[in-house]
């Protein structure tokens, strides 16, 4: 591996020991603790080579170890240098367990305050204490002082998001967040993460890629007026307008200043999204703190009927795109002159041919053969690989519309495939079609409906290493929570979140073999009030967001129960009646063709 990542870990060990550290956590975040960071966050690339969008890292004096999920199994080795560095898999090793057994007495393990949350360091703090050794916060991030070429913050302008598309104005927003703090006897609540403050103020931005956020930090207050902090020249004269006389615009400098100015007060901050930092700033200053949920969260995850009539146009439109990259890849793989790149560019063109495409939703997964069985690869030019007779192609992408966020995930074929091959998808979509026909009580957790998506795959001696559903966001993060389908014991677990009406969510079972191929089948959901005549208790169930047909050569229709084939001729009727009208004749025709109903072999 031909690169300069061993002259930046030899050079992060060396400015370690001039601060008399003897290791330091490096993270993949940003000071608001987002999934998806900007170019001046990507510390962990920087100085490991790692691309994807989940992962962390520990460097000792003699031991360096990259922890990632099951999804990155394969790319982290094929991205991190070996020579260097271990490997660790998360959840079944956590990072603090890990470093209760590497650490020795008088060590000092640092970490940036403004890249951790409170939690994170208590349990980090306890793991280091039981082997005698110490975690020390570090005000200046060591990572910085040698990453020469670092980029700035983004300066782009912050835009505002029209109240025709939000459902409900910044100030109805504000007054709701007012009277949550009433309710906890609280002053003021920090907000840090920044899809929380988008959603709050109505605005968007394009500080991180692919997220329509801008860098902000904002407090709220219980009379529902707010200060908002951001770089000079980020709020221009429009989204002043749009905010009113109850929001003051502040620099982002002051932010920290502003924390320590709650002397005798009671200020909520989120333990999962406002960092360290914030916290110890607050104490310091003298609050009291009440360590809750943003206030914003579960508003934001519950979809008005704006937001869900929005959703559905940018579904219909994306859905037509698809359609059209769909059938032009099949009539051109087969010739053996496509790749990864090219395919995934093929489809980004055809969604900007919409002229509301705003910005793809996720750096798109175009995967071939052995790249696909790695569920978060990435296409890069050293990696591009043409896309070849034999293989299964899996294409999972997304759109960011100014009405909504969409993310969809389908798999063709590349001339005849094998018949494990079939089997296999025959199996990810019997566990797709169980989730989106599941009927549940309301208050039922995401991960007791995860199962359903895999027993078809554990009826066979297999399964797949991620969760089988997130939440999405409206014209946001195409990753957002508190929902989520899946089980503690897989990545993305943890404590789970009760089903609620107007959620949204992805359904994405999948298959993945290593080295040979890799199957996902993804569409979204509504969680929807379902009424079961004689039943005894509220009911929810899910109602599809995504129409776009399902491979159907590579589906074995004896495998599918009569309900099961009447779902995918249901579906794909719906999907012919959808997209129809959006698309030239020879489209649809096309389109007429792949929803026609299955026949059993």
């Amino acid at each position: 591996m031909t690169n300069n990542y061993h002259e930046r870990l030899v050079a992060l060990r060396t400015r370690l020991a001039t601060l008399n550290l003897t290791g330091f956590v490096v993270p993949l975040t940003d000071e608001h603790m987002s999934e998806y960071v900007g170019d001046y966050a990507q510390r962990l690339a920087w100085l490991t080579g790692f691309k994807g969008s989940a992962g962390s890292a520990v460097v000792l004096r003699d031991t360096a170890v990259m922890f990632t999920d099951g999804r990155y199994t394969l790319q982290v080795r094929e991205q991190v240098d070996a020579a260097d560095w271990q490997f660790v898999q998360v959840p079944a090793t956590s990072m603090t367990d890990w470093l209760r057994g590497a650490v020795q007495a008088g060590d000092r393990i640092g970490y940036d305050p403004w890249l951790a949350t409170v939690d994170w360091v208590a349990s980090a703090r306890e793991a280091l204490a039981d082997a005698g050794a110490e975690l020390a916060a570090i005000d200046t991030n060591p990572i910085d002082a040698l990453w020469r070429d670092r980029a700035a913050p983004s300066p782009a302008p912050m835009g505002v998001q029209d109240d025709a598309l939000t459902g409900r104005t910044s100030a109805e927003k504000r007054a709701a967040i007012g009277e949550w703090l009433t309710e906890r006897r609280a002053d003021a609540v920090i907000l840090s993460a920044l899809d929380s403050i988008a959603w709050t103020f109505n605005v968007r931005g394009t500080d991180v890629a692919h997220t329509p956020v801008a860098l902000s930090y904002a407090i709220v207050h219980a009379d529902g007026t707010a200060d908002l902090f951001a770089a000079p020249g980020k709020v221009g004269d429009d989204v002043v307008r749009h905010l009113g006389n109850a929001v003051t615009v502040r620099p982002m400098t002051a932010f920290k200043d502003a924390l320590g100015q709650f002397a005798g007060k009671r200020v909520a901050a989120d333990p999962d999204r406002a960092v360290a930092a914030i916290h110890e700033t607050l104490r310091l200053g003298g609050a009291t703190i009440v360590a809750e949920r943003d206030p914003t969260v579960l508003a934001k995850a519950i979809k008005n009927p704006v937001e869900i009539a929005g959703h559905a146009a940018a579904q219909a439109r994306d859905g037509a795109a698809m359609v059209r990259f769909l059938k032009w890849f099949e009539e051109t793989a087969p010739s053996g002159t496509l790749t990864e790149l090219s395919a995934s560019d093929r489809l980004e063109a055809m969604r900007a041919e919409t002229r509301c495409l705003r910005d793809l939703s996720f750096d798109t997964i175009s995967a071939t053969g052995a790249h696909a069985a790695s569920p978060h690869y990435k296409a890069t030019v050293e990696s591009d690989a043409a896309i070849l007779p034999g293989q299964l192609y899996l294409i999972d992408s997304g759109g960011q519309y100014a009405d909504g966020t969409t993310d969809i995930t389908r798999v063709m074929p590349v001339g005849a495939v094998s018949d494990e091959m079939r089997d296999r998808f025959t199996r990810v979509l019997k566990g797709h079609i169980a989730i989106d026909t599941a009927i549940f009580p309301d208050g039922t957790l995401g991960g007791h409906i995860d199962g359903f998506a895999r027993r078809p795959l554990w009826e066979a001696g297999l399964d797949y290493a991620h969760g089988t559903g997130h939440g999405i966001g409206s014209y946001l993060s195409v990753h957002e929570g508190p929902q989520r389908i899946g089980a503690p014991n897989y990545p993305g677990g943890g404590p789970m979140e009760p089903l609620r009406a107007g959620m949204m969510l992805s359904n994405e079972p999948g298959y993945y073999k290593a080295g040979e191929y890799g199957i996902r089948i993804e569409n979204l959901l509504l969680v929807v009030e379902r009424d079961i005549p004689g039943g005894d208790l509220p009911m929810l169930g899910f109602e599809t967001l995504t129409f776009v047909p399902i491979e159907r050569t590579l589906i074995v229709p004896a495998l599918l129960t009569p309900t099961e084939r009447a779902w995918v001729d249901a579906y794909h009727a719906r999907v012919a009646d959808l997209l129809t009208p959006l698309l030239d004749l020879e489209t649809a025709a096309w389109v007429a063709a792949k929803c026609a109903p299955l026949q059993v072999e």
